[in-house]
């Protein structure tokens, strides 16, 4: 495995071989002994799979717990453009975003750090996310932005209307959630 920083501090692009032929192809997308637990490894506390069709948008959602929560994330069927956003108060890279393309035939998988928020765009029929997250689900401290909120710039790979979810289509901007102190601060270990 190849492990490379992202643009938004402790995001990383994690990039595996895939071998194919004509029965398919095969993927070995995560291995922790591959990687360096001080920066991007952590203890896999919850598995999580979603499936979405095309123009479907999730996100973005972080989570404000004390433990946080780190995700790796793959594309396992189809497509999808993944977000990253950093709005971790006192980062270097607060409000700035990255995609990354996913396809389930290519390399790659990313890791969003504990306090940035994610998000995915599916660009085929249907796509299927798999995660793996360094936290348990805590509705209580997991939180959402508004996708289209127009400080942050994301364009969306979308052609007609995207099919959004109510809670994510009404969540607050990323000025909002600083507003109102509902943002995570920047660890340097996160």
């Amino acid at each position: 495995m190849k492990v490379s920083e992202l643009s938004i501090a402790g995001a990383y692009l994690i990039e595996s071989p895939v071998w194919g032929d004509d029965r398919g192809f095969f993927r070995e997308w995560f291995k922790l002994s591959d990687l360096d637990a001080e920066s991007v490894g952590f203890p896999i506390q919850q598995a999580n799979l979603s499936m979405s069709r095309r123009g479907v948008i999730r996100g973005l959602h972080y989570s404000i717990a004390p433990e946080g929560q780190a995700k790796i994330v793959t594309c396992a069927y189809g497509e999808v453009v993944d977000v990253i956003v950093d709005v971790r108060m006192g980062s270097s890279t607060f409000g700035h975003h990255e995609k990354i393309h996913l396809a389930a035939n290519e390399e790659h998988a990313v890791l969003v750090p504990k306090g940035a928020a994610h998000g995915f765009c599916v660009t085929s029929e249907l796509a299927v996310l798999t995660y793996l997250l360094s936290s348990p689900f805590n509705a209580s401290q997991e939180l959402e932005i508004n996708p289209f909120d127009e400080a942050l710039g994301i364009v969306w790979p979308v052609t007609g209307e995207p099919t959004v979810s109510d809670k994510d289509a009404r969540a607050p901007t990323l000025a909002d959630r600083l507003r109102d102190g509902k943002l995570p601060l920047h660890l340097a270990s996160s």
